[in-house]
Parts: structure tokens; sequence; C-alpha cells
């Protein structure tokens, strides 16, 4: 329903370019898609008479192979810009300390952020009580509430593992005087 509500107009709205299986690229077979998103609708009016039409859009490329998933974010205004985000899902409690197999130097500039999905404060705005893991208790698998002690429990076998999902986001911004400071921003905005 969300994004049927943001797909109104003519500057909104997802445009699938491509959708197809794919046999030997990044995480071995699976299914391709490409996608431009079109973002005018949510930037001011007055802003947006000011921009051209290419800064409007946002594409996104995706290799699905699950358990490995990459997608990368572009906007052909900015063409030194991209966001790059790859996922393994692994049944484990985030144990695994390489899963991306970086080198030395990448593992330096990478910064871990474990989500716990209990304790992690939600801004008031986006909470929706259906969707508390500390309230929902699924009726198909029986799973659910989870408490406080919730990765604890899994960690020392009290309870079955469920699902991690290790995301590593690379940014670039390759625009002299100001890289650093806009992936930076770009990296703290993406963890809420």
């Amino acid at each position: 329903k969300k994004s049927r509500e943001e797909s109104c107009g003519e500057d909104s709205g997802v445009e699938i370019l491509e959708n197809r299986p794919y046999a030997d690229g990044p995480g071995g077979s699976g299914q391709f898609t490409h996608k431009v998103y079109h973002v005018g609708s949510h930037i001011p009016s007055w802003f947006r008479a000011l921009l051209p039409k290419a800064a409007l859009q946002v594409e996104e490329q995706s290799w699905n192979a699950y358990p490995y998933t990459r997608t990368r974010y572009t906007c052909p205004f900015v063409e030194k810009f991209s966001i790059d985000i790859e996922t393994y899902y692994r049944p484990d409690c985030g144990e695994q300390p390489n899963i991306f197999n970086l080198v030395s130097a990448e593992k330096r500039q990478r910064i871990v952020d474990v989500i716990d999905i209990v304790k992690d404060p939600i801004p008031q705005a986006e909470y929706k009580q259906e969707e508390d893991p500390r309230l929902y208790r699924s009726v198909k698998t029986g799973r659910g509430p989870l408490l406080d002690s919730w990765i604890e429990e899994r960690q020392t076998g009290e309870k079955p593992v469920i699902m991690c999902a290790y995301k590593l986001c690379k940014v670039e911004f390759r625009y002299w005087g100001m890289q650093a400071k806009i992936e930076q921003f770009i990296h703290d905005v993406g963890k809420w």
C-alpha cells in the first residue's frame, strides 16, 4: 500500500527496465533486475524546478542469487556517485568475522553495526505495534514474541537460530573536497 501511495503522479513510481535470470554473475545464478525510481514527487516543487530530469531518477541494478544478493544504486545526474550493498543470509547469530573476504585495508575501514531488532530504538513516528517483535507472534510458525535476550538465547542454543543478514554497504562520491564528508553522511543516514 505504501509504495502504491508514493507512486502517484508524473514524477513518481518505479519503472522496471529488465527482469531476467542470469547464469554466471554475482553469487552464481539468480535473477537480475534493473529499475528506475522516479523520485520527483518526494522533492519540493520549487527545488524540483531547478533540477534537470536526470537528477530526479535513481537507478537500481540488483542481482539476487540467494543466499547472496548485490544491489547498486546510481543517479545519472551525479556520475561519480554510487551505493553498493552486498548481502549474505546465514543461519547463525552473526559470528562470521569476514564473510565478505575483505582485505586488511578494507577491514580497517569498516564499521560493524549489529542491529538488534528488539532493543534498538525506533523513532516514534515509525513505530507500528503490529510489527513490534516484542509483541508479535506468528500464527504459522508459532515463533515470537522475542525477549530482550533473544540473541543470547540463540547463541547458547537455548532457542533455534533464525537467520542473520550480513550487509556490506559501500558508498562512493568521488568529488574532490566533498568525498569523505558526503560518504560519511550517507553511511550515518543509512543506519536509520
